[in-house]
């Protein structure tokens, strides 16, 4: 009789028990403060069926790497290789699971290498919207339009770094899929009242000041 199906099954539930347990445990307690009996615990198995499915503790934070963040990379680079828009990159990102994004939100924090892979996707993705929307004041591969980028991915991400903070003010867990729209919308009015007060007689000094001249053309020599 075949009995080796239903003991890959189990294999493969009892691997994903584990990982989500230390989704849960990483978010929660870090990289340091996870202990491989803290998730055996959670999970409610031994510490030795976790190395027989993981190796180690490291093995372990790999794989919940590639199930939190693994997914939205490959999104972001294949938006990139497809030249194709970053909003759904975005959207799923704040889509994923209450886990995955808690997982995320720590991982960014301690500076995990998929955490700041994805990071830099997103803001290469950036860079490309910025140049779409107005070439002229962000020109591809300008330090300006480099940076800008920049700062738009840390403040997207900063609703999931500094959720706990948001979920006191707001009184929900904002790192709920049935509350991301109420964050999304208060992310929109925060643009949309700041682009209205630069443009605005008390504003436009500060815009004026800190917008980016244009480069500048090359000399006659030079063209």
């Amino acid at each position: 009789m075949d009995t080796e199906r239903p003991i890959q099954n189990e294999d493969l539930t009892g691997r994903a028990r584990i990982r989500d347990a230390a989704l849960e445990v990483f978010a929660e307690r870090g990289a340091k403060g996870a202990t491989v009996q803290l998730i055996a615990a959670a999970a409610g198995v031994s510490t030795g069926l976790i190395r027989h499915h993981f190796g180690s503790k490291e093995g372990l934070r790999r794989a919940c790497d590639e199930h939190a963040i693994g997914v939205l990379l490959d999104q972001a680079r294949r938006a990139m290789e497809e030249d194709t828009a970053a909003s759904g990159f975005v959207d799923s990102m704040y889509r994923a699971s209450s886990a995955g994004l808690r997982y995320l939100a720590r991982a960014l924090v301690e500076g995990s290498p998929a955490a700041t892979d994805l990071f830099d996707a997103g803001a290469v993705l950036a860079e490309r919207f910025l140049t779409e929307h107005d070439p002229v004041r962000y020109p591809p591969g300008a330090a300006t339009t480099r940076d800008t980028a920049t700062a738009m991915g840390a403040v997207q991400l900063s609703t999931l770094v500094l959720h706990t903070h948001l979920d006191r003010r707001m009184g929900v867990d904002t790192l709920d899929v049935a509350h991301t729209p109420r964050v999304v919308a208060a992310m929109a009015g925060v643009h949309t009242v700041m682009a209205e007060f630069l443009a605005g007689e008390r504003g436009r000094p500060i815009a004026d000041s800190l917008t980016p001249r244009p480069p500048s053309a090359p000399p006659e020599e030079e063209r």
